[in-house]
């Protein structure tokens, strides 16, 4: 069924800068800037109306519901990105050979994975920050696409393929989310 009119306003936190042009959102805040891009969804307008950035659509089908939901949490994530940042931990697991992880310009270097000669490496995202701090990973910025999508590449660029993964555990894997500044955790 679909729904006639969906209106959603979402306040604009104290000390963030938000500017839009059709369905670009570019807001600015204390840690840094986040921009995005809207314009591959058609049918839902975004304005900025004093304080508030109000989302609108009319005669929303299932999918159209889902997008309009979909830039309220993105814009909503921008917000909480640009005033605190997001943090995730990795950790390095091995059992016989010594992993060595180093940040080497814009890519994380993996070596001696269950013994491998070869270099493994994950493509860091720009303006996420990667630390290597003895058996974590500790990866932190704005965006939290950005943080998310390095850490992906860093655990998907130990993943061991042809073993038995009960026996051979080894690699690095997300342990835990969270958002700078606060103790919750996901």
């Amino acid at each position: 069924m679909k729904a006639v009119h969906l209106y959603e306003e979402i306040e604009i936190p104290q000390g963030i800068n938000v500017n839009i042009e059709g369905m670009k959102i570019k807001v600015k805040g204390s840690k840094g800037e986040i921009e995005k891009d809207f314009s591959h969804i058609s049918g839902i307008e975004i304005r900025k109306e004093g304080n508030k950035i109000v989302v609108e659509t009319t005669f929303a089908d299932r999918r159209k519901k889902a997008q309009f939901y979909s830039i309220i949490a993105h814009i909503e994530n921008m917000f909480t990105g640009v005033t605190k940042g997001y943090r995730y931990y990795l950790k390095i697991i091995y059992t016989h050979f010594p992993v060595t992880v180093k940040v080497s310009g814009n890519e994380v270097q993996i070596q001696n994975l269950i013994g491998e000669k070869n270099i493994r490496r994950a493509k860091i995202m720009p303006g996420v920050k990667v630390n290597v701090k003895g058996e974590d990973i500790i990866v932190e910025g704005q965006d939290i696409e950005k943080v998310g999508q390095t850490a992906a590449n860093i655990e998907l660029a130990s993943k061991i393929t042809g073993y038995d993964r009960r026996v051979f555990a080894d690699g690095i894997y997300i342990y835990k989310k969270e958002v700078i500044g606060s103790e919750q955790t996901d």
